[in-house]
């Protein structure tokens, strides 16, 4: 079944590289197992061009089978989890980094049900333990320009279509003193962007060379960020729900430049039936408590969605709904 999800994987990157970055291994090592399988079946399965891989017809003929393959095997590993639990009533939540996710842990908790929550920078890592049965459902944001590898066997339901992304800088940095931020402003300043979020770097990187900034660059995480911006060393891009406080500043910046996507996943409709308007009710909570997005908000800066039909986007079927 490893071997099977690598070819998969393969084919939907489009590359080794790119696959081996989704499968969390080394290319080296996926390009050795790819040769080792290839020679068991007895022929090639992928041509290896310049831009990427595609696959050959017994590729095809191998992919065609094992996607079905796949699905009964984690559909065998979710009932037999379940069944061997004997009714847990754990709900297995997964997410990215948001400022909603204690008010939705504290909706979702009532007799009988406990929720978990497994963290992850990557959302195409909790997409995939949502498909595999590790989680039940995974709140996740997609960066603009960047999409998420989404499996076709998950239902999502859009939170919110485009959320601004803000920016976290010094107090007493001179742009602070001003509602707006203009990146002009920032051009002499270091950032720091977490590689290992998915598209962060790409998204980031973009929306600097738009308008011929090329800054000094550090990695590091969420918290690393904050703590560097309340010294003074660095300006990072942050959720607009981020909350100032008496070190740091968060500010819109002119223009909206980058934006995320908020989604939510899981396996069937009634799971997001299940927990979907608590989260909706934790996310605007959480958003009215900034005082920057919520005066980004009442200036009539989000777009309300009109209800549509589910419809099929990369992979998922995606469900938009009113944000409020």
């Amino acid at each position: 079944m490893r071997h099977l999800r690598a070819l998969c994987a393969i084919a939907d990157a489009g590359s080794l590289h790119r696959a081996a970055r989704r499968l969390g291994v080394a290319q080296p090592t996926l390009s050795t197992q790819l040769t080792r399988i290839e020679q068991a079946l007895g022929g090639p399965l992928f041509t290896r061009e310049r831009t990427g891989c595609r696959p050959t017809p017994l590729g095809r003929t191998v992919l065609g089978r094992a996607r079905p393959l796949l699905t009964d095997m984690n559909t065998l590993v979710r009932e037999a989890r379940a069944a061997a639990a004997g009714g847990d009533s754990r709900l297995r939540v997964g997410s990215t980094a948001s400022r909603a996710l204690a008010g939705w842990l504290r909706r979702l908790r009532r007799p009988g049900l406990e929720p978990t929550l497994q963290m992850d920078v990557s959302a195409n890592a909790l997409l995939r333990r949502v498909t595999d049965g590790q989680l039940d459902v995974a709140f996740v944001h997609e960066v603009e320009g960047c999409a998420l590898h989404i499996p076709e066997d998950l239902r999502l339901r859009v939170l919110v279509e485009r959320e601004p992304q803000f920016v976290m800088l010094p107090a007493d940095h001179p742009a602070a003193a001003r509602p707006v931020v203009r990146l002009a402003d920032l051009a002499d300043d270091r950032w720091m962007v977490d590689p290992t979020v998915d598209g962060e770097w790409d998204g980031v990187h973009r929306m600097l060379r738009a308008v011929g900034l090329n800054p000094r660059v550090l990695h590091g995480d969420y918290h690393t960020a904050a703590s560097l911006v309340a010294t003074g060393e660095v300006v990072t891009v942050c959720q607009p729900s981020s909350q100032s406080r008496p070190d740091t500043a968060v500010r819109r910046l002119y223009g909206d430049p980058l934006g995320v996507r908020l989604l939510l996943a899981a396996r069937t409709r009634a799971e997001l039936d299940a927990v979907f308007p608590a989260l909706e009710d934790a996310y605007w909570e959480a958003a009215r408590q900034s005082t920057a997005y919520r005066e980004w908000l009442e200036g009539g800066g989000i777009r309300t969605l009109p209800r549509c039909p589910v419809a099929a986007t990369g992979g998922g079927r995606v469900e938009f709904v009113r944000a409020r």
